[in-house]
């Protein structure tokens, strides 16, 4: 284990300080060419660039590649090109909206390169019950995982702040599950997934200096997948990512088909007087998350974000547990 330690902190460094110094001067960048959208849960409507995809991207596919000096993987590489395509896919959204079938099909095609490179391992690992041989079924079930993870977490970006410090929390216990069941290759190359999301908090969180848009939350999300593939950990990186995933369900439950957020009429949220937000009693507007917290009355934006958080800890929590419980067999 000692062998993979000046790997990791060179890693985290390095996906850290690239986003600490390329954000500020994308922020500029995008506002100097307005690509900017209104903050709608603050009461001046002020404007914030969007989207900060770029330096996410950046921070992971530098640190990445620096980690594949160290361990000639093809984890790596498909990882690099899994991800880098899923920005692409999201910025494309970001410049112009695309239908509701866009972001899952075209993710499922950014998946490829995991198959390319057979970096998975066809058993499905339990808890308790050990291996599942599915080898054909996992296939398909590859197609499935990146979409779901890369959507997911694009649907929780509705506040600000909660993609990034959500990812952050998520994919740092994700790093400790693989350390606790040994896979310390891919427990390394996770580390620029948590390091590059808590570099981003410090703009995003309220009150936002810039949003991730498509291409940084699908970004966020597919690497997520794509760990959880290679690393063979699929059912505890689905418990870390619980909250996000109930908050996706809800989502496709109530309205009833895939769309893109900005297609829906209803809002799912009100503002109060002091600008405060609570649930909406709209009949059409969808079941969320945000709208469950928000049923035990009004609450400010951080508030509200803080909740999600210590969500997101105690799937964390649980995932930890679920990893220590794979060794054990009945």
């Amino acid at each position: 284990m000692i062998e993979f330690l000046i790997p990791g902190v060179v890693v985290s460094a390095i996906s850290f300080f690239i986003v600490i110094f390329l954000t500020p001067p994308l922020i500029k960048f995008l506002e100097k060419r307005k690509m900017s959208v209104p903050d709608m849960n603050k009461k001046e409507h002020p404007m914030v660039v969007r989207p900060g995809g770029l330096s996410i991207i950046c921070g992971i596919i530098g640190s990445e590649l620096i980690l594949y000096l160290f361990f000639q993987m093809n984890e790596i590489i498909a990882l690099i090109i899994t991800t880098t395509g899923a920005f692409v896919i999201g910025y494309i959204d970001d410049r112009k909206v695309m239908r509701g079938w866009f972001k899952p099909v075209m993710l499922a095609v950014a998946a490829i390169p995991i198959l390319v490179f057979g970096t998975y391992d066809s058993n499905l690992t339990f808890p308790l019950f050990g291996d599942v041989q599915i080898p054909a079924l996992y296939i398909g079930l590859i197609f499935l995982i990146i979409p779901i993870t890369g959507n997911t977490i694009n649907s929780i970006d509705v506040l600000n702040g909660v993609a990034s410090g959500f990812v952050t929390i998520s994919s740092f216990s994700l790093t400790i599950c693989l350390l606790i069941i040994q896979n310390y290759e891919v427990a390394i190359i996770s580390l620029p997934l948590g390091f590059v999301s808590l570099a981003f908090y410090k703009f995003h969180k309220v009150p936002s200096r810039i949003f991730p848009g498509d291409s940084g939350a699908l970004t966020l999300g597919a690497m997520y997948g794509s760990i959880a593939i290679i690393g063979g950990v699929e059912i505890i990186a689905a418990i870390a990512l619980l909250p996000a995933v109930i908050n996706s369900f809800l989502f496709l439950s109530s309205v009833k088909r895939i769309v893109e957020h900005r297609e829906i009429k209803g809002k799912p949220v009100e503002h109060t007087e002091d600008f405060k937000l609570k649930a909406t009693n709209d009949s059409k507007a969808p079941i969320t998350l945000v709208r469950i917290i928000l049923a035990g009355g009004p609450l400010s934006e951080k508030a509200v974000g803080y909740a999600i958080f210590k969500l997101a800890i105690f799937s964390a929590i649980l995932a930890i547990i679920t990893s220590f419980m794979m060794g054990v067999k009945i």
